[in-house]
């Protein structure tokens, strides 16, 4: 963001042209002008590759600014990934209204992959592992907090067929991780469209939920 340049016009012919005053941004406009900064160059660079000094020479501002808001590039790095995380979070709950569970899965689909159309700098942050120890969290804790959410879904489904509802918490990671791995992929690719991506998913999901068995036994020699 360029800061807005005001000039005085009360010189008079005899005086010298006074400089022109900047007007200031103020703490809080400050705080998400390098947020969004941080946020690009992160998702292009990653965190190694960007430097405090590359986020203050792309906002105007001296280094000590950055670390006045943020306390370091670090910080600043946690604040990003932590609106990212919800934002897709809240995507994907929110999304969750249908009273069919196949339309669940394809809802959950979607709001997957429009985070990732939309939002896709915010995406390619989150996939990465945190290189910060006690961070705000990762892509393995956000799937986590997704499949919370389907947890409930599939618990029903499996009371309603007779199944052991107290496995809907490993078919909810199961789930939610095939949808993100995908999403990983079709990032890149974006192909196909992004409905028959959602399309397809549901498909392998649901047809494999409508054919489980009650009890899985395993064929091979290997039993633990």
């Amino acid at each position: 963001m360029i800061d807005a340049v005001a000039t005085d016009s009360s010189n008079s012919s005899n005086e010298k042209p006074r400089r022109a005053r900047r007007t200031r941004m103020t703490g809080a406009e400050r705080r998400a002008q390098l947020l969004e900064i941080g946020r690009t160059l992160f998702a292009s660079k990653g965190f190694e590759g960007t430097s405090v000094e590359e986020i203050a020479a792309k906002a105007g501002v001296s280094k000590p600014v950055v670390y006045e808001h943020f306390g370091g590039k670090e910080g600043l790095y946690a604040v990003v990934v932590d609106r990212e995380m919800r934002r897709l979070l809240d995507m994907v709950t929110s999304s969750l209204t249908a009273g069919h569970p196949r339309e669940l899965c394809e809802q959950a689909a979607f709001a997957l992959l429009d985070y990732i159309e939309e939002y896709t700098d915010g995406f390619r942050i989150l996939v990465r592992d945190s290189p910060i120890p006690q961070s705000t969290g990762s892509f393995a804790s956000l799937i986590s907090d997704i499949a919370t959410q389907v947890e409930d879904i599939l618990g029903r489904e499996f009371k309603n067929r007779g199944f052991d509802s107290k496995l809907a918490p490993l078919y909810a990671q199961a789930l939610v991780g095939m949808v993100a791995l995908t999403g990983q992929w079709w990032l890149d690719v974006r192909r196909p469209k992004k409905a028959e991506v959602a399309a397809h998913l549901v498909n392998l999901a649901w047809h494999g939920l409508d054919g489980l068995e009650a009890k899985p036994h395993l064929i091979g020699r290997r039993k633990s």
